[in-house]
């Protein structure tokens, strides 16, 4: 019988274990950005249990924090960590220390820790700054190297999230390409990304094409509000919100490109629900309807006018509202909860509630388990 013990542990052990899906694999279509530019916010721990509540599945963070990483070790959570812009040159220039960041940061959380992906820096083409632009595709390629080494570039996907300023132009979506002084780095990461089955991560934020434009732009068309919308005469498509016409000139600008099969992914979006006086449209109303209408939106599990196949995938800006971010009003007020774990308007989750109980529960199966597992080994 003792025999008989060994196998109900081996067996809870496998039965409780966390399992590795697919490369790449993002379950549904709804996620969400855990930014932590503040100091009230909830600890890690609280924040899964945040995400469990809210059934919110998709994480993406800006960094790779060993407190987050610990946290969410056997919570069942898809996370993505972030490579800051700040070690994308030490990345690109040393590929052992691309190495030891992999081991360290990713290779030694896992399995426990579901890490599916690390975004290459964010928003670093487009910006202007041609030294970072020409480190990208290195640190890029060093980073996944690291992953090959250790068998897992099939677990972990790399990408790096775009900002519109990549584009060119981007009214109507058909003539979207991108500007000239991003193609010589944008092909060759392409290519590479390309290769290697990875999207075209793309932040985008209709909150911002209206606030720059407010007279040129139906607030209706931004908000996912029943509006006439646009026309684009090329393609002899017609778009009803803003966000499908951002994603459509991404593809076009891919199509011009040469990458016309590369999937495109929203990694940013969101609506401020406060702002300074020239953000007028940043209120809690606004910001309510945008987010409730998007979650709608994805919850369809459609695509876009041009790619109506390919169902479209998205992480929220943002989980909470960030006191210490730099910049204008609205950059600390994108949060879905505030820091306290309230909601900051309704869209269909609910406040943090407290894990007494559920806590309560999981130790009493626990003690439950060891003990009947102690019963056996000593039959």
């Amino acid at each position: 019988m003792r025999s008989s013990g060994l196998l109900l542990l081996n067996f809870l052990f496998f039965f409780f274990s966390p399992i590795l899906t697919a490369k790449g694999a993002f379950v549904g279509t709804y996620g969400i950005n855990y930014g932590r530019i503040a100091d009230n916010i909830p600890s890690p721990d609280k924040v899964v249990l945040l995400l469990k509540q809210a059934k919110i599945r998709n994480v993406r963070i800006y960094d790779a924090d060993h407190t987050v990483l610990q946290a969410f070790s056997g919570t069942g959570l898809d996370l993505v960590v972030g490579l800051p812009n700040g070690f994308l040159k030490e990345m690109s220039s040393n590929a052992d220390h691309a190495l030891t960041w992999v081991k360290d940061n990713v290779q030694s959380f896992l399995p426990n820790t579901r890490i599916r992906g690390i975004a290459i820096g964010n928003e670093v083409l487009g910006g202007g700054d041609s030294e970072l632009s020409g480190a990208l595709l290195g640190a890029a390629k060093n980073v996944y190297n690291a992953l090959k080494k250790m068998n897992l570039e099939g677990t972990v996907q790399i990408t790096t999230a775009h900002s519109q300023a990549v584009f060119a132009d981007s009214y109507p979506p058909s003539s979207c390409v991108f500007k000239e002084n991003v193609v010589q780095y944008m092909k060759p990461l392409l290519d590479f990304f390309d290769q290697i089955g990875s999207p075209f991560c793309l932040n985008a934020y209709p909150f911002l094409a209206y606030t720059y434009n407010p007279t040129q732009i139906d607030i209706n068309y931004a908000l996912f509000k029943p509006t006439e919308g646009i026309y684009d005469a090329k393609t002899n498509l017609r778009y009803d919100n803003m966000l499908d016409a951002q994603i459509d000139a991404a593809y076009m600008a891919l199509e011009d490109a040469g990458f016309k099969e590369m999937e495109v992914m929203i990694t940013e979006t969101g609506w401020a629900s406060k702002g300074d006086s020239d953000e007028p449209a940043a209120t809690p109303e606004n910001a309510r309807t945008y987010n409730y209408n998007l979650r709608k939106r994805l919850a369809k599990k459609k695509g876009t006018p041009l790619r109506p196949k390919t169902v479209l995938k998205a992480y929220i800006f943002a989980l909470f509202n960030e006191n210490s971010k730099p910049g204008k009003s609205s950059e600390t007020h994108f949060g879905l909860f505030k820091p306290d774990g309230t909601i900051s308007y309704d869209i269909g989750f609910n406040s943090l509630k407290s894990d007494s109980s559920s806590k309560a529960a999981s130790c009493y199966v626990a003690s439950l388990l060891i003990s009947i597992s102690v019963f056996l080994l000593m039959i």
